[in-house]
């Protein structure tokens, strides 16, 4: 698993005493706010101390210890930062979507397996998992109960319980 997470991306300054506008890449604000420390690096370099975190529309307004004017927040500009996984307090039950990735996506009743995890988008309410299955085909699949029984990244594997024709354009009969 991944050590250090993709968490946010500056984009903008905000005012003249060193803010950076960030476009959030968790889940909001108040866990951003968490963090003491954010990376400028996938492998943890160039750590830098956050002193405050606040919200703003739908972002968050970052201050740095040594970030104190416009023109050093500039200079983050484009910056993706990165937290570390060991950081995190999640609650029981909860995981980070990036541990999602890769998982097989398996029958709870039958052991069937459908595929693997490539991406998961939220278009809405609720995320959409997008699943290459062993056919070569994508499959969309809503991660909602009932469809979704349980999610155990530790063993690489999602548990499902799909309807009829939710893997397949046909299935048990059904005509396309």
């Amino acid at each position: 698993m991944q050590q250090y997470l993709e968490a946010c991306k500056a984009v903008t300054t905000h005012g003249v005493m060193g803010e950076v506008k960030m476009e959030l890449w968790c889940d909001s604000v108040a866990f951003l706010s968490k963090f003491k420390r954010l990376y400028r690096s996938a492998n943890g370099d160039a750590p830098m101390t956050v002193t405050k975190v606040r919200a703003h529309k739908n972002m968050a307004l970052v201050t740095f210890e040594g970030i104190n004017d416009m023109d050093a927040a500039r200079a983050l500009v484009g910056q993706v930062f990165y937290i570390d996984r060991a950081d995190a307090k999640l609650p029981k039950g909860h995981y980070f979507q990036v541990d999602l990735l890769g998982c097989e996506v398996v029958d709870a009743d039958n052991d069937r397996i459908y595929g693997t995890i490539r991406a998961v988008n939220h278009p809405g309410a609720q995320d959409i998992y997008t699943i290459d299955c062993p056919d070569n085909t994508t499959a969309l699949f809503p991660a909602v109960k009932p469809f979704l029984v349980k999610v155990d990244v530790e063993n690489r594997k999602v548990l499902v319980r799909p309807i009829p024709g939710m893997f397949s354009d046909a299935e048990n009969g059904d005509q396309v």
